[in-house]
């Protein structure tokens, strides 16, 4: 672990696995006190014990992102319990891939209540926090590729990540006056499971030569958390390995 660098103050929100739980071992590892943010209780015990055996600081927090008392509870304990916030990563994000036939309203407004509401009031919380106490904050959104290009019955995820990459360059513009600089990555195809299951296809159809790791996301966020890279806000960055840049056509 470096220890020599500045240690921030760094919550990700979908930390109990997948992505979110290689950002959370990510900046760890670059000495950040991190703060774990997820529904599951279980999953945030599987990420803690991970980061306590690479001798890190990281604090679980049950949390519903649907739920706008829990996004406030959480920032009041983090601030009373470790101090102001200097980075937000909104990660969490539910996908019920579902015929729209089938979809139910309920279902709809609760991934986008979760996934860009959510990620909205996080925000919000977190910014006003960094205003008050003068900290040039950075906020990471989590978006996909999914924005861009889909496939079928993936209709609220889709306008859930879309939401995404606007509210992105909104509160860009919104937060800059205050030194709190917003940017997304959207991630492609991402392997956070066994990828010794992944075929030679599966990684030979993208143009990288291989399919996606969490760890390619965490370097795409240490760009944009990056304090020295403060002329960069309002951007998305696609970490694919090409795959929206293929042209495809039937054989």
């Amino acid at each position: 672990m470096d220890t020599a660098a500045s240690k921030e103050i760094v919550v990700i929100t979908g930390a109990g696995s997948g992505i979110g739980r290689g950002l959370a071992l990510a900046y760890v590892g670059k000495g950040d006190k991190v703060i774990l943010a997820d529904v599951s209780i279980e999953g945030l015990a599987q990420t803690l014990e991970l980061i306590r055996k690479a001798g890190g600081e990281a604090y679980p927090y049950e949390i519903d992102l649907s739920r706008p008392e829990d996004i406030q509870e959480l920032f009041k304990r983090v601030r009373e319990e470790h101090g102001e916030a200097s980075v937000l990563i909104n990660n969490a994000g539910i996908s019920p891939f579902k015929s729209l036939w089938e979809l139910k309203v309920e279902e709809w407004d609760q991934v986008l209540n979760t996934n860009l509401r959510g990620a909205f009031l996080c925000s919000r919380e977190a910014a006003t926090g960094m205003k008050e106490r003068g900290i040039r904050g950075r906020i990471v959104n989590i978006a996909s590729t999914r924005a861009f290009m889909s496939e079928p019955n993936s209709e609220a995820y889709a306008a859930s990540k879309g939401g995404m990459i606007a509210l992105t360059h909104a509160m860009a513009m919104s937060f800059a006056p205050y030194g709190i600089r917003v940017n997304s990555v959207s991630p492609g195809w991402i392997a956070t499971g066994d990828t010794a299951a992944l075929s030679q296809e599966d990684h030979e159809q993208h143009p990288a030569g291989r399919v996606g790791k969490p760890d390619d996301i965490s370097r795409a966020c240490f760009y944009f958390t990056d304090a020295a890279n403060d002329f960069v806000t309002g951007q998305n960055i696609t970490v694919d390995g090409g795959m929206t840049r293929k042209m495809i056509y039937a054989e």
